[in-house]
């Protein structure tokens, strides 16, 4: 027998193998979804024990998609009101892109400095020129990956806890990126 013979007789046997092993795979599956579907809705014994936990557990609040798509076309408006040409970027609480809006003629460095201002807005809950200031006394802050110290990043709080960040690059300055985002920020909350 040639090789390639061989080969294709080994390569047979693994894809067949292979579809057996799906096939069963996928016939377990839907038994266990079938019983699922039957079985009473018990809570799982790790729910009830965290229901009784203590205070173990905490609940927090996301922004929704739509309102992340509000707040990022707010401030995209706002930009285009003074004729700025900019990218926005909403993230939720934990720093992870819910929305990003580039503009159009916006500089193709505005997307993603849009995010970073967003997730560092977010990630201190703090405005990023107020940030920007506090490098004076740590440094060291902008060496955190992922972040942006430029003015144009704002919070969104909900009772004091950021629930998300707003970030604007691509104007001509930090101080009216800032101004845009917090026009989405604003929106948020109408």
């Amino acid at each position: 027998m040639s090789f390639s013979t061989a080969f294709r007789s080994t390569r047979t046997r693994v894809l067949t193998g292979s579809a057996v092993v799906v096939a069963l795979g996928a016939g377990a599956f839907g038994a266990v979804s079938a019983s699922a579907d039957t079985a009473p809705a018990a809570k799982p014994a790790a729910a009830q024990a965290a229901d009784a936990s203590g205070g173990n557990v905490t609940q927090t609040s996301h922004l929704t998609i739509a309102a992340a798509t509000k707040a990022a076309q707010a401030a995209l408006d706002a930009a285009g009101k003074e004729k700025q040409k900019v990218s926005v970027a909403v993230v939720d609480r934990d720093g992870r892109a819910l929305v990003t809006l580039r503009g159009d003629g916006a500089g193709p460095q505005s997307y993603e400095a849009a995010r970073e201002k967003a997730f560092t807005a977010v990630s201190w809950n703090a405005s990023t020129s107020e940030l920007v200031k506090r490098l004076d006394s740590a440094p060291t802050l902008k060496d955190i990956p992922g972040t942006l110290f430029l003015a144009g990043g704002a919070p969104a709080t909900v009772k004091g806890a950021p629930v998300a960040g707003i970030g604007v690059a691509g104007a001509p300055s930090g101080d009216l990126d800032e101004k845009f985002a917090k026009a989405g920020v604003t929106a948020l909350f109408r």
